[in-house]
């Protein structure tokens, strides 16, 4: 059974529906959804309801730290654009997608895997994994032998040995990476929506629940179209070119 692993959606139609496409061709028969649904992008309604749509079909969803600010407001470590798109797409969702953000969970365990925003030792304060220091200890902080997270929007691999000792990995989409029984393995499979190392093409990851086999993929999509919808959006002018040109340039 393949599992494919998205993150970090923030509203982008067009990255989000290429992705599933290329998904979907490449075998998957489940999906998690790792969390910021929303937050950045064009298209909330759609995307939040193409996530109850799947979670209604079995599909995992947790909740990221955009999704919660749509449901409680701004945190106050959020810079001025991400504040203005969270206010911005709180107006564009309804009732019943407003609801549905709000009951996403913190984390969900199954079959020996977590799944969780940020990381497995404070789900709720979404801090960020940014080396093998915070890997680590999330993977401490679990019984699960994988944990699969987002936040980060870059993708990235860690493991911890039997012995305690720690690896990482910078993945190449496409290659096959065995996860070996006897270590814990920490998954970022990168930001579907909003790609920040350079490249634009949309991030996710593809695990065989059977054979072990985890693949990191990237997936082109027609990101002018998705700029134009943020520029059209509604936002704030420069705040929407600012965002826009983002996602043009994977920052």
């Amino acid at each position: 059974m393949k599992l494919a692993l998205i993150s970090d959606l923030h509203a982008n139609r067009e990255a989000f529906s290429a992705v599933l496409d290329h998904a979907r061709i490449n075998g998957a028969q489940e999906f998690a959804l790792l969390g910021d649904l929303v937050g950045y992008g064009g298209d909330p309604a759609w995307v939040v309801d193409q996530v109850r749509e799947l979670v209604s079909q079995g599909a995992i969803a947790v909740m990221g730290n955009h999704d919660s600010a749509i449901v409680t407001g701004p945190l106050p470590s959020m810079r001025d654009d991400a504040r203005d798109a969270i206010l911005w797409t709180r107006a564009q969702l309804d009732a019943a997608q407003l609801d549905f953000l709000a009951g996403l969970p913190m984390h969900h365990e199954r079959d020996d895997c977590l799944f969780v925003h940020a990381n497995a030792f404070d789900p709720a304060g979404y801090e960020y994994i940014q080396g093998r220091l915070e890997a680590m200890r999330s993977l401490h902080a679990t019984h699960c032998r994988y944990t699969f997270c987002g936040h980060m929007h870059d993708p990235r691999l860690y493991h911890l040995s039997g012995t305690g000792k720690a690896g990482e990995f910078v993945p190449s989409p496409g290659v096959d990476i065995p996860l070996l029984p006897n270590r814990q393995w920490l998954v970022i499979p990168g930001s579907c929506g909003q790609p920040r190392d350079g490249n634009p093409a949309a991030c996710y990851a593809l695990f065989d629940m059977a054979t072990g086999l985890l693949s990191f993929q990237r997936v082109p999509y027609d990101v002018d179209a998705a700029a134009a919808r943020v520029r059209q959006s509604g936002l704030n002018a420069a705040v929407a070119e600012r965002l826009a040109q983002r996602l043009l340039l994977g920052e």
